[in-house]
């Protein structure tokens, strides 16, 4: 009776926990670019379907410079 009255808030520690982790994948892709790693893990916390393909597709910060 005691887990069924406060087992909500073991799941929702878990999915906070999830959310935060999965959080951190396109913040690293960002940051393997040359990109903020903060802000794009900022960024994927709140708008992550978005934050996914923006690393994945943008190129290097070292390519926009013309020689």
């Amino acid at each position: 009776m005691i887990l069924a009255a406060n087992g909500w808030w073991l799941w929702t520690f878990l999915a906070i926990a999830v959310w935060i982790a999965i959080a951190f994948w396109p913040a690293r892709v960002a940051a393997r670019k040359g990109h903020s790693f903060i802000g794009y893990f900022l960024f994927s916390l709140v708008f992550f379907r978005a934050a996914v393909p923006l690393p994945t597709w943008s190129r290097t910060k070292s390519s926009w410079t013309t020689a």
